[in-house]
């Protein structure tokens, strides 16, 4: 069956944690094991602080996550209607940062991709940046 939470949010630190926390909530419905769970926290986390730093870097933006589950599959959708990534291919680039100044360590892309089955980004240059994440759920039956 087919299920769809939509949520928006300010774009302030404080908000990953709640995103991370919304979206293990979700995932619990597709009865994951604790390692699965921890990867989608994870990506979450990755995925909203890029839109939180590296989109807006402001407090006044709005990101917008999309978590749908179907059979078991779960994707995940973060987006931001910021700055926007000039060159996607590099800012995939593990260690590369567009804040080096901010002691950022440029593995946000790279944990995604660890953590997921698939990841999609798509960017406009000061049109905002969108994440698709999607990962499938072993079920023990």
């Amino acid at each position: 069956m087919k299920n769809e939470l939509r949520t928006s949010f300010l774009s302030i630190t404080q908000n990953e944690a709640l995103a991370r926390g919304i979206a293990a909530s979700f995932c619990m419905l597709l009865d994951p094991t604790v390692e699965e769970l921890s990867d989608v926290r994870t990506s979450v986390s990755e995925a909203v602080t890029n839109a939180i730093i590296h989109g807006y870097g402001r407090p006044d933006g709005i990101v917008d996550m999309v978590l749908t589950s179907d059979g078991d599959e779960l994707t995940v959708e973060v987006s931001d209607a910021g700055m926007g990534i000039e060159d996607i291919e590099l800012a995939r680039q593990p260690f590369y940062t567009s804040k080096p100044e901010a002691e950022r360590s440029g593995m946000g892309f790279a944990v995604m991709e660890a953590f997921m089955d698939s990841v999609e980004v798509s960017s406009a240059v000061g049109r905002g940046t969108t994440v698709i994440m999607k990962k499938r759920f072993s079920r023990d039956e």
